[in-house]
């Protein structure tokens, strides 16, 4: 059987992420239940990680393919640094991972993945699948089994002028129409976003105040 067959599929149930291009920045957000099948197995899951100031990325599939590629990033993040003094970029960034994907299509990491950050001050959102192929989006992106229910309400409240703030407020409640929709979606939010100012992780309190 090919062990790519069913991956997409598979990739579909058990989460909610969500990347949103702003005027200022970016604004990243997912909720935190982890499945294995219909057993949630846990409700403390990081779906969100901090690559850099001015870079992140959000995870679904396999917990363990995705921290691995987290950790890659992270390391490449450092080098890149080091060579070029200056930070990575989300271009760059995803040249890597679409390499080191595509590298491993025959037997592919579980992933898929919206890497997010600012390229100098311009905002940048790219949905990555776990081939390798990306799409640089111009408004927003969600990936996972509540998707589609979060979609529909980003579409209709997005605009190009929207500052991060303002995407934090309807991420949040993307998220918490998802939970109602999709049983593999719930427990908690975060939220990140980047700015010019650096990289924020919003806090529960933040989140509760956003959705009322």
């Amino acid at each position: 059987m090919d062990p790519r067959s069913n991956i997409a599929e598979n990739i579909k149930h058990g989460t909610t992420t969500i990347g949103v291009v702003c005027s200022d920045g970016v604004a990243m957000g997912v909720d935190v239940r982890a499945t294995y099948g219909t057993y949630i197995s846990s409700s403390e899951a990081i779906k969100i990680h901090k690559i850099d100031d001015n870079l992140a990325m959000t995870i679904a599939g396999g917990v363990g393919d995705a921290e691995y590629l987290v950790k890659i990033m992270k390391l490449q993040s450092e080098l890149y640094k080091m060579n070029e003094s200056k930070p990575m970029t989300p271009t760059s960034a995803t040249s890597i991972l679409s390499i080191i994907l595509q590298e491993n299509k025959i037997y592919p990491y579980y992933v898929e993945l919206i890497l997010g950050g600012l390229n100098k001050e311009k905002p940048e959102i790219y949905n990555i699948d776990p081939v390798g192929g990306n799409i640089k989006e111009s408004r927003f992106t969600a990936t996972g089994s509540g998707s589609i229910a979060a979609s529909g309400y980003l579409e209709g409240v997005y605009n190009p002028d929207m500052t991060t703030q303002d995407a934090a407020k309807h991420i949040a409640k993307a998220l918490k129409i998802a939970m109602k929709r999709d049983s593999a979606t719930g427990d908690g939010i975060r939220i990140v976003t980047i700015t010019k100012k650096g990289y924020r992780e919003h806090s529960k309190e933040d989140i509760d105040k956003m959705l009322k």
